[in-house]
């Protein structure tokens, strides 16, 4: 199957919404337009083959000598012009100005290349020796300075033959070029459309989720609060868009995206969590949660196809005219940029930005050194955070440095490094992880105490 029909159909296979699909890349008005091109490039002799040669020729030396002077070869450039937007609003629109140089051996006034038919000899010498060409600038080779800045770096100055740098004036490449660049930044306009669109529900869950979780509000709200740690400790471990673990590090496609959602969404469903939520504003929140990520994930799928369409058409074109573009282009245009899942990346960070804030996970504010909820918080004057207990054990060893920056930081800590902010955060969300942490810490002190043969008892009533 032509992969015109496969874009085609993956267009309609997905579901894309009409405006997404009016975007695409026009695959098939780019190939008619590549046809024309080909056959201009055929109409005045620089067709694939001849191209071909001269790229050959002008890479390798005519004779054994690796000193040896080579034939003059062509530089195909893409070049972005811009100007102002007619439209006048401020803003500034680029369109192509594709370039092809001929660099052609003239003897008294005669284009004498092997690699050429007669016909394009004649083609060339005429561009080359008429006032009216675009590009006519003879190269004596005697100008080593002057060869080394117009004409292949390989060409020598041994030769005692004019190198003339033509410009082919040629009209359906620009035509290819400027559709292709339009669509490329159409896609890349309706992308930072539609992550403007996903970062601004992201915001409204987020202030939805922290209204309803909120520890204040009560015991259904605290309840939720721990099942929404769970969900999205889940969706952590899930690495939906990107995974940042060594095993797997580095962005993932679609293909793996979908397996990762439909993982996240089983282990939901397993554990039960969505039917363990209390409040009927959690359960709209985590059906908003799934549409955002359903979203970004169309979004990705849009980003691969055309992105595979662009790659593509481009090998197209340089499979049918030498010309060698494919690598240029996405460098010229950017389209790599646009045309990447840095929109999944950057909306993923936004939902750990507003998100998981508001449901803080217990990992992010265990001690370094216990590897227990820091409480009661200590933060150093290097700014690292460790609970008291730790701090005083390493105090009466003598051990005066930070474990993390080894700032001498330790034993300058006293009650102004309190971080009574901290301590009643950890209150609110971590209630039942203080309480075990203060029971431990009164445990230990009392072994200090009354030695390590001491053990709780509870009252109990005969």
């Amino acid at each position: 199957m032509k992969f015109a029909q496969e874009f085609r159909k993956a267009l309609q296979r997905e579901a894309f919404p009409r405006r997404w699909v009016d975007c695409a890349i026009p695959y098939g008005q780019l190939k008619k337009c590549l046809k024309k091109v080909t056959k201009e490039l055929e109409e005045i002799g620089l067709d694939k083959e001849t191209l071909t040669r001269l790229a050959v020729h002008q890479q390798q030396p005519s004779s054994g000598d690796s000193n040896a002077p080579v034939d003059p070869g062509f530089k195909y450039q893409l070049a972005i012009d811009g100007r102002d937007d007619e439209c006048g609003s401020g803003g500034e629109s680029v369109h192509f100005r594709p370039k092809l140089t001929v660099f052609v051996k003239v003897e008294d006034g005669i284009a004498v290349d092997a690699t050429l038919s007669p016909s394009t000899r004649e083609f060339l010498q005429k561009l080359a020796l008429s006032s009216t060409a675009l590009t006519t600038d003879a190269l004596p080779l005697a100008d080593t300075s002057s060869v080394a800045s117009t004409a292949p770096p390989s060409l020598t100055a041994s030769s005692a033959t004019d190198i003339r740098q033509v410009e082919v004036p040629l009209v359906f490449d620009a035509e290819f070029f400027g559709i292709l660049q339009t669509d490329v930044s159409n896609i890349r306009t309706l992308e930072e459309e539609e992550q403007t669109k996903l970062e601004g529900q992201i915001v409204a869950l987020g202030e939805e989720l922290g209204h309803a979780v909120e520890p204040s509000r009560g015991r259904r709200a605290r309840g939720d609060l721990e099942v929404w740690r769970q969900i999205f400790e889940l969706y952590l471990d899930a690495c939906i868009f990107f995974s940042s673990r060594e095993s797997d590090h580095g962005a993932r496609t679609s293909t793996q995206a979908v397996e990762q959602l439909h993982w996240f969404q089983d282990q939901v469903v397993q554990r039960k969590l969505v039917q363990r939520l209390r409040l009927d504003t959690s359960h709209n929140a985590f059906n908003n949660f799934v549409s955002i990520n359903t979203a970004l994930l169309s979004i990705l799928k849009f980003q691969e196809i055309n992105r595979l369409a662009v790659t593509k058409i481009l090998k197209k074109f340089d499979k049918r005219t030498s010309l060698g573009v494919s690598n240029n282009f996405l460098f010229v245009a950017r389209s790599d940029r646009s045309l990447a899942n840095s929109v999944a990346q950057d909306v993923c960070a936004r939902m750990s930005t507003e998100l998981m804030s508001v449901v803080p996970q217990l990992d992010d504010y265990l001690c370094p050194i216990c590897f227990a909820i820091a409480y009661w918080p200590v933060r150093l004057h290097c700014q690292h955070v460790f609970c008291s207990r730790c701090l005083v054990k390493m105090s009466r060893k003598g051990e005066r440095h930070c474990p993390l920056c080894r700032a001498d930081t330790i034993m300058l800590a006293g009650l102004e490094n309190f971080d009574a902010d901290r301590a009643a955060f950890l209150r609110k969300y971590f209630p039942k992880e203080v309480k075990e942490k203060v029971r431990a810490n009164e445990r230990e002190r009392n072994q200090e105490i009354f030695g390590p043969s001491y053990r709780t008892v509870h009252c109990c009533m005969m």
